[in-house]
């Protein structure tokens, strides 16, 4: 069964929509580029209102190390996802502490080249847009996903998925779980409840 988590999440409401929706992870964006970014205040408010169930990610870009370990604690963070230029060697530092989630923009086969070098718990594939490090709502060619899964560890996919077009992309790549942020928004920091249910319906109706 493909896993389910809907990232950028920004408010209490939001998060308890999500879990009693039925997905298996909620994403909090720390990122300072982001127009999604939530304050540690505001994460840790939320990350207390949902139930046990639905795992809490926080998803950084080049943060200070210092900075993910306050945030890991307050927030009891389930799984750390970072979407920066981070290298393997920052990524090992957190290992044992959360799961770990590595980015990637897929731009093209040359992105793949050192994904192998990242000894993490999951990969997770989006879209390349300069300028942007995701929820942008644009795709990439999912040939370079099934190329990234013979690589053997688990994948999130994410790039510009929808309530249209993610039975496709599942039946098509398999992966282990989708991403989606964009595809459910009413606005940038606003999901869409009947969006997100009509999401997590095609998920479970494709398996």
């Amino acid at each position: 069964m493909t896993k389910i988590k809907i990232c950028g999440i920004t408010n209490k409401e939001d998060a308890i929509w999500v879990a009693n929706l039925g997905a298996d992870y909620f994403g909090m964006i720390f990122a300072r580029v982001s127009k999604r970014k939530i304050s540690l205040e505001k994460a840790k408010e939320i990350s207390e209102a949902v139930p046990p169930y639905i795992k809490k990610v926080g998803l950084f870009a080049d943060e200070e190390p210092k900075t993910v370990n306050k945030v890991l604690e307050i927030c009891k963070l389930d799984v750390l996802q970072f979407h920066g230029e981070e290298t393997p060697e920052y990524c090992h530092e957190f290992k044992g502490k959360a799961e770990i989630i590595k980015g990637f923009r897929m731009k093209d086969e040359e992105s793949i080249a050192r994904i192998p070098q990242y000894d993490v718990d999951y990969y997770l594939l989006d879209a390349f847009v300069e300028g942007e490090i995701g929820g942008t709502g644009q795709t990439f060619n999912w040939d370079l996903a099934l190329k990234v899964k013979e690589l053997g560890r688990p994948i999130f996919l994410a790039g510009g998925l929808n309530p249209d077009n993610v039975g496709e992309a599942i039946k098509k790549v398999r992966p282990f779980a989708v991403d989606v942020a964009s595809g459910v928004e009413s606005s940038p920091r606003k999901k869409n409840i009947e969006l997100m249910r009509e999401f997590i319906n095609k998920v479970r109706k494709v398996g």
